[in-house]
């Protein structure tokens, strides 16, 4: 956005040089991307007119313009197409210069002598318009330097106006926030249009009004007629073209206060009125820029009050209801569209203006009318211009002011500063904002102005105490480490425990994707699991994972395709499970699955071996003596892409937490993996949240062990860790360790049906040797509970 210096202290008498003024607005967050001064390197241009235009004998796009420098008359080659006599138009002759050290010949173009040449804007330092030449006030002297008939002498900053600031997207906006930043008063006189044209009876219907909160109409007569110089100069230097005085006016308004405005021929309107309204499906509309556009239903237009469409709402007008040279009755509309909807059709449309730009950050509602009245005013100054005494203002869903609660000590404590609480207050006040003290602890209430909806939290508000203080008044302190926020949670720590135990048992880490392809599921036994997304990064890949497995079989698969069949892999990462009942979004939870194919190298010290299912059962071993878990235990089971009678659950204080077993032969053809594998999956969070064992320290005993082995015969379908937990449980304080050490099946030796579990227990007291009638003792007690609760018998 351009905006120049002089138009800024029309507000806000800010002292100093533009380079001074161009560090207060760096500090203030309106960033100046550059500082130009287009008089600075101009010299020699004057004001000529346009005696007579006639094609070029030898080009078709070139014209011969005869032009009249008050002095002389001379011939100048031209390449725009906008030029009558009677124009007024900047002519740099030989000798001239121009921005960027451009001196200028008398030149011969295409058989024709070219005296120098005309300028646009852009020639001249001015903006980005090349489109045509520039026009000057017709009263403009001939033969006057251009520098001063177009005040070339003042600074224009080209300020990178964040979105989160439609307030700075107005000249008014950007000495706001300097008049607070130096403490100068803010002078904003209220319009005062002229008033006794015909009364206001335009109609204003608004069908939408969630789209359009408010939207205000006032009525009146004008002469069109070409803009003055100070005003056509003012648009100039801000990087605009000036049209008409009534266009004009508009735009200027909208610089000024960053309030889109548009005026309608109020005789080209059917009925008279105006109809807010949504478009249909494949509804068409013209344009000013002569193109015609197909419409959406999420579109909304301006149409007149025989719902014939006028104007794209926010973006651009159309063509039948436009401002011309005949026009006498002016509707000036001047309205409110809710930002995202504007943003929406403007790029579907790929049809972005300054009315959208403005629109779609958000403008003040509740300066809808004022910003109509100022622009009558100027109307009544340039077009001789009389307004209705009254406007038409529909306000169908008013735009309620937010109300903050920021505390004086947060905000220090935020910026690291001391600063007062009657300091805060001044700053805030100085942006319009309304003040209430007294709050508790000295809490400020504070009543945010409409033209500030990017103040909603207590942080922004902090944000703009920072600003006006000014960053750099801040001064530098050496952190405390005690008050300062950082390192890592015990979750955290824990999951990198986790991490650390899996590579230390000779696992590497693998990293996929957490889309997954629905036939890798069915491959997996997992058909029909998952929630699809929409717009994946590949197509085939489109279904968030309900499981880490799958993915980690696939790199093992992969691994094996390029000949690396003995694989040990694990990967901790997110699946997505269905919504709980009632919510929307996906249950997302963290896993850690294992995969281990192919053969266990164990050579020299003893044959290299396929890897098992207690293998993968190690695995889980080493994750809950690493997590210290106090009640985990392994419960045969079946589960989708295991071996029927190779798969076990996890428990982790009762409720299943995973999976650990051997990969069905079925998954294993389909995935084409090596043989064998094995695998485990576990739900970390729930992993995680297990109790733990009692961390206290115990001194280590010095009394010997006493160790006892006990075998039962017990049914085939009985856990061993049933027995192992009946055991545990009988054996009482003093048992040190318990280890199944031997299972046996032989229905010749123990009966069909029947298997021997051999287990080791071992005994120690901290204070004392134990004695053979204690070992015996407590021996019995673990063979009575065995045989007891399990129907076991003791295998001699």
């Amino acid at each position: 956005m351009r905006v120049p210096l002089s138009w800024i202290r029309e507000f806000a008498p800010v002292p100093g040089t533009p380079g001074d003024v161009a560090d207060l607005l760096n500090g203030l967050g309106l960033i100046v991307d550059a500082v130009e001064q287009p008089g600075r390197e101009i010299s020699g241009v004057v004001a000529v007119k346009v005696l007579d235009v006639v094609d070029h004998p030898n080009a078709d796009k070139l014209t011969l313009v005869d032009i009249d420098a008050g002095d002389r008359q001379l011939r100048v080659v031209c390449g725009a197409r906008n030029l009558t006599a009677g124009d007024v138009v900047p002519w740099a002759p030989p000798g001239a210069t121009l921005p960027g050290g451009f001196t200028l010949e008398a030149r011969t173009i295409r058989g024709e002598r070219s005296e120098g040449m005309l300028c646009s804007a852009r020639e001249l330092g001015l903006g980005d318009d090349h489109e045509g030449i520039l026009h000057l006030d017709p009263a403009t002297d001939l033969g006057a330097d251009v520098r001063d008939v177009l005040g070339l002498d003042d600074a224009v900053f080209e300020l990178d106006v964040t979105p989160n600031r439609p307030d700075a997207m107005s000249v008014l906006g950007v000495a706001r926030d300097l008049a607070a930043k130096t403490g100068v008063e803010l002078m904003v006189p209220e319009p005062q249009p002229v008033r006794g044209a015909p009364p206001n009876t335009a109609p204003v219907e608004i069908d939408a009004p969630d789209r359009c909160p408010r939207y205000v109409a006032l009525t009146g007569t004008v002469e069109m007629g070409s803009s003055p110089d100070w005003l056509a100069r003012r648009l100039v230097l801000a990087g605009m073209r000036p049209i008409s005085n009534v266009v004009d006016v508009t735009n200027y308004v909208m610089l000024e206060r960053g309030q889109p405005l548009h005026a309608f021929d109020l005789d080209g309107l059917g009925g008279g009125g105006i109809r807010v309204r949504l478009a249909r499906p494949d509804e068409t509309l013209e344009t000013l820029d002569g193109v015609e556009r197909v419409l959406g239903p999420d579109d909304l237009l301006i149409c007149d009050a025989t719902d014939v469409p006028q104007a794209l709402a926010g973006i651009m007008g159309g063509a039948s209801a436009e401002v011309g040279a005949g026009t006498a009755n002016v509707l000036l509309e001047s309205a409110y569209f809710t930002p995202e909807w504007i943003l929406r059709t403007s790029k579907r449309l790929a049809l972005r203006t300054e009315s959208s730009a403005r629109f779609e950050r958000g403008v003040d509602p509740a300066g809808a009318l004022t910003a109509a009245e100022r622009a009558w005013e100027l109307l009544g100054q340039v077009a001789a211009g009389t307004a209705a005494d009254e406007a038409v203002d529909v306000h169908p869903a008013p735009v309620e002011r937010e109300r903050i609660v920021v505390r004086p000590s947060r905000v220090n404590e935020v910026l690291g500063t001391e600063i007062e609480a009657t300091a805060m207050e001044r700053y805030l006040a100085a942006l319009g904002m309304e003040i209430e003290a007294g709050g508790d602890d000295g809490a400020l209430t504070v009543t945010v102005p409409t033209f500030r909806p990017d103040l909603e939290r207590e942080i922004d508000l902090v944000e703009e105490v920072g600003r006006l203080h000014g960053y750099n008044a801040i001064t530098r302190t050496l952190p405390r480490p005690k008050g300062q926020v950082g390192g890592l949670t015990p979750h955290q720590r824990e999951r990198r425990l986790v991490r650390d135990a899996l590579v230390g048992v000779g696992l590497c880490e693998a990293m996929n994707l957490a889309l997954v392809a629905a036939a890798d599921l069915e491959r997996a036994g997992r058909p029909g699991v998952g929630i699809e997304v929409e717009n994946p990064l590949r197509a085939e890949e489109s279904i968030l994972r309900p499981a880490v497995l799958p993915g980690l079989l696939r790199s093992v698969a992969f691994n094996a395709a390029h000949g690396l069949a003995d694989t040990a892999l694990f990967e901790v990462g997110h699946v997505f499970l269905p919504p709980p009942s009632g919510e929307v979004l996906p249950d997302e939870r963290e896993h850690v699955a294992v995969a281990l194919s192919g053969r266990v190298a164990r050579r020299p010290y003893e044959p290299d071996r396929p890897v098992d299912v207690h293998d993968a059962k190690g695995v889980v071993e080493v994750l809950a003596e690493t997590l210290e878990l106090a009640d985990w235990r392994l419960e045969p089971a079946r589960r989708a892409g295991f071996h029927g009678g190779r798969c076990a659950a996890l428990f982790v204080d009762g409720e299943e937490a995973g999976v650990v077993g051997e990969v069905d032969a079925s998954v294993v053809a389909a995935m084409e993996l090596p043989e064998p594998v094995v695998a485990v999956e576990v739900d970390l969070d729930r992993l995680l949240a297990g109790s733990r064992r009692d961390r206290r320290y115990r001194p280590i005993s010095r009394y010997p062990a006493s160790s006892i082995d006990l075998a039962f015969v017990v049914g085939s379908d009985i856990p061993a860790a049933h027995v192992e937990e009946t055991l545990a449980g009988a054996a009482g304080e003093l048992l040190e360790s318990l280890e199944l050490f031997d299972v046996f099946e032989s229905a010749e030796a123990l009966g069909e049906g029947r298997r021997s579990l051999a287990f080791r227990l071992r005994f120690r007291a901290p204070d004392r040797t134990l004695t053979d009638e204690e070992v015996g003792t407590m021996r019995k007690t673990c063979i009575d509970a065995v045989t007891s609760t399990h129907a076991a018998t003791l295998r001699a």
